[in-house]
């Protein structure tokens, strides 16, 4: 790595960090993929697992000498910029303080067709607008621990790679193949096309006819697509009579349903290939 020491925040070195802005992060080598950020060295050790190609890195000096020092020399090369940051500018980089203050900037690469991600899948979901990075993070990491073998998102949804999104995942997001669907589509034609590939779809949804989880055994089901919808305003009431079944999750002490990131747990689980 070639050692920077930085001590303001408006040093041009770090003006890739100091852009708060990630959608123009997004197409900072447009048309060509960008750039996305990640934070803690569990994330950093992900990406580059998956085969992410570092831009450059920045940390607090203790950060810099023992977590960068562990991956840098064999992942990044000798020519990698690692920008040494007093604790101070480092938080103002971030917005926050971070709890282990180390940041590290990625290519982008082109998203694979959602005909290449489902390739092999026998259980995935597909995210109709979910449009909060937290939520998106949390259901990848749930994705990875309770059996989805894919993630399909509609073109509303937030980012996987936001840092945001990355960090609430610990990195999952690197871990389960994931694409957006083309903007063109609707949310019918994306559930048909799941359909025709020989998956049953599954709705989550609160209906008249929903069928409770844990009252249909859905484990021999060779291939399942968990559809689940927007945070504030859920599946369209197209979308929901596209899927083949729609499944909610049963209630007590008065409450109507679950944040879609803590009900897509529970649904992975019970729908997961046994």
């Amino acid at each position: 790595m070639i050692i920077h020491p930085v001590t303001d925040i408006n040093d041009p070195a770090i003006a890739l960090y100091n852009e708060r802005a990630e959608t123009k992060l997004y197409r900072f080598y447009e048309p060509d993929p960008g750039l996305f950020i990640v934070e803690t060295p569990m994330v950093i050790t992900r990406a580059l697992e998956a085969g992410y190609v570092p831009v450059s890195i920045a940390g607090e000096p203790k950060m810099m000498e023992t977590e960068a020092a562990k991956f840098a020399d064999e992942a990044f090369g000798g020519d990698i910029p690692a920008y040494v940051c007093s604790e101070e500018v480092l938080s103002e980089l971030a917005g926050y303080r971070l709890a282990r203050g180390i940041l590290c900037t990625f290519r982008r690469r082109v998203l694979p067709a959602p005909e290449d991600v489902i390739r092999g899948v026998d259980r995935l979901v597909l995210l109709e607008d979910v449009m909060n990075p937290t939520n998106v993070g949390a259901i990848f990491r749930s994705a990875a621990a309770l059996g989805m073998d894919a993630v399909l998102l509609s073109p509303r949804c937030s980012d996987p790679l936001y840092r945001r999104a990355s960090r609430v995942s610990v990195g999952n997001v690197f871990l389960v193949p994931w694409t957006f669907f083309d903007r063109r589509t609707t949310s019918v034609q994306r559930i048909e096309w799941l359909k025709a590939q020989g998956y049953t779809t599954v709705a989550m949804a609160l209906t008249d006819d929903s069928v409770q989880l844990g009252t249909r055994d859905f484990g021999s089901v060779e291939k399942i697509a968990v559809v689940m919808g927007n945070e504030g305003e859920g599946m369209s009431e197209e979308a929901i009579a596209a899927c083949d079944v729609t499944v909610k999750i049963p209630m007590k002490n008065g409450v109507d349903s679950l944040n879609v990131a803590a009900a897509s747990a529970v649904a992975f689980w019970e729908l997961r290939k046994k």
